[in-house]
Order: structure tokens, then C-alpha cells, then sequence
């Protein structure tokens, strides 16, 4: 059984590593990026019609109390989840990403939209909203040591964000990932991770779920998609 190494900030990589554990894998945390508040100025919320976070590192790190009595619209249930606990009684969870929840916004007739976010974030495809992005959150990058220290020779790794796809191929040379097999969440986490790899595949929806079901299947050694494994270089 190969082990599972999740890359992910916490707490997300918490939630991964015991999802991980409920399916028999062996997940080691190793997270490439910590988040850590930034000062932002909030706007009054009577400007907006519908609040937007793309990430649960937004409810967890700023404080949303005075945007409760707005809509508000979250990129992945984990987000929703985080919002529902900030005190949000009406949130709408997307299972796309943020150009896909805007359109939602958009068929639910609202317009001026309050986005907070990262500091760094995928471009939205947002028209004809009116959309004012505030970043509250930096991801921080860290974990380079650890990653040396304990990175296995053969893992499965799983990558959640273009972002941790392009530190981890900074951070692993080529001549090193012979052995290591990539599991992303996206076509653009996996293109961000490089080549070289043992096998590379991203999940077929943005989903943790998605991810551990194909990682659950490299452990073992087997291909994500059914046989043995595959050499994806």
C-alpha cells in the first residue's frame, strides 16, 4: 500500500487525512502553503446584493458578521459548510468553480456582488455582475523542509490547487518523482505539477471525494481508472 501525502493547507488537510483514514489509506500531511489574515477595510453591505467566497479560508480568517443578512454563494460545500458555521442562514454551494457559481448568481437575478477571497484567485468569469473582490486571506508558503525530510520515494500525492501543483514541482526535481504518483483536482492543478511523474491524473469534478477515490485505487497500486497502473510520463 502505497502512502497518501496530502499538500493541502489546514484545516482542509485535517478533513482530507480523516476522510483518507475512513477509506484503510495512510495519509502523511505535509501542507505547502499556511493562510494567514490580511487587514482589509469592509464595505458597507448595503452596496451589495450577494456575498461570494471561493474559499472556507475566508469565513474561518475574517470577520463576515455584518454581510449575515445577504445571500451568500460559495464555491464547494466544504466553503458552504464554513459560512453555515459563521452564521449564514440562506448560502447557495456550487460544485464548479467561481465562473460557475457566478452564473448561478446571475440567474438569481442579483447584480452587485461582494467577493471576498485570497490574495491570489482564478480569474471569474463574471459579466454582467458587478463584482468588488477584497483578498482577506495570503497563502503563505511553507512545508519545504518537511517535504524533504519525509516525502516517501513512492506516494500518492494529492494536489488541490494550481497554486500547490507549481510549489510542488518547484520543490521536487525531476530526477526525484520517478516513483510518485499525482492526483490533482483539476486540469489546471495537473498541468501546474509539471511532468516526470510515475502517473498523473486530476479528478473529473472538483471534489475531495473524487480525489481520494482515485488516490484509494494508486495506493493500491492499481490505475485510477481500472487494471494496474499506468506510466503517465
Amino acid at each position: 500500500m502505497k502512502p497518501l501525502v496530502i499538500l493541502r493547507p489546514e484545516p482542509g488537510a485535517g478533513r482530507t487525512a480523516a476522510r483518507a483514514e475512513a477509506l484503510g489509506l495512510s495519509p502523511l500531511r505535509v501542507p505547502l502553503f499556511e493562510a494567514e489574515p490580511l487587514p482589509w477595510q469592509a464595505p458597507p453591505a448595503g452596496q451589495f446584493d450577494a456575498l461570494l467566497v471561493t474559499s472556507a479560508q475566508t469565513a474561518r480568517l475574517a470577520n463576515l458578521r455584518a454581510y449575515r443578512a445577504l445571500p451568500a454563494y460559495a464555491v464547494g460545500e466544504a466553503t458552504a459548510d464554513a459560512l453555515r458555521q459563521a452564521g449564514f442562514p440562506r448560502v447557495t454551494a456550487g460544485d464548479g468553480d467561481g465562473s460557475a457559481i457566478a452564473a448561478r448568481i446571475v440567474g438569481d437575478g442579483h447584480d452587485r456582488v461582494l467577493h471576498l477571497a485570497g490574495e491570489s484567485v482564478a480569474p471569474i468569469e463574471g459579466r454582467p455582475l458587478r463584482i468588488m473582490r477584497i483578498p482577506v486571506y495570503r497563502m503563505r508558503p511553507t512545508g519545504a523542509a518537511a517535504l524533504e525530510e519525509s516525502l516517501p520515494d513512492v506516494a500518492v500525492l494529492l494536489v488541490h490547487s494550481p497554486r500547490a501543483g507549481a510549489r510542488l514541482a518547484t520543490l521536487v526535481p525531476e530526477a526525484a518523482r520517478m516513483g510518485k504518483h499525482i492526483v490533482a483536482i483539476s486540469p489546471a492543478a495537473l498541468a501546474a505539477c509539471g511532468g516526470g511523474w510515475a502517473s498523473a491524473v486530476s479528478a473529473e469534478r472538483p471534489a475531495d471525494d473524487r480525489m481520494l477515490a482515485l488516490a484509494a485505487r494508486l495506493c493500491e497500486g492499481l490505475s485510477p481508472y481500472g487494471g494496474h497502473a499506468t506510466d503517465a510520463r
